[in-house]
């Protein structure tokens, strides 16, 4: 009987436990991979906004955007501490003048709050987009 109700004391525990860590969405530096909706999916910077830069993340890994001028894109990765790989990333080849195109050297990004931190090459911040919202 004390086994048996052992076993149930402990089921419990464990189920507790799972639940409350499937609740947490990021690492304790409130980074990670997921926001209020849950994924990188979605819209990052205003892509409305003219000569800004914007991201869209879709389900299948890819991503297209502007850096503000051109149109770039690409496939992403996603690793479990949360940083999100851009892969190679391509992009259109025009002149704008007045425009800042620093989005172009984009390698790296990782959610932090409602931004997307975008690091080159190096692992040095570049730039962040915010969360689009209509």
């Amino acid at each position: 009987m004390k086994s048996a109700v052992l076993r149930t004391s402990m089921f419990a525990a464990a189920m507790v436990a799972a639940i409350l860590l499937s609740a947490c969405t990021g690492s304790a530096d409130g980074t990670g991979t997921a926001d209020s909706t849950g994924s990188i999916e979605g819209t990052w910077g205003d892509p409305q906004a003219k000569g800004s830069p914007s991201l869209e993340f879709t389900a299948d890994g890819k991503y297209t955007g502007t850096d503000g001028c051109n149109t770039v894109g690409g496939s992403f990765t996603e690793a479990n501490d949360g940083t999100i790989d851009l892969g190679a990333m391509r992009s259109t080849r025009m002149l704008c003048e007045g425009v800042d195109t620093w989005l172009e050297t984009a390698h790296a990004a990782k959610i932090s709050g409602d931004k997307l931190v975008i690091k080159n090459e190096e692992g040095t911040e570049i730039g962040t987009l915010s969360r689009f919202s209509e």
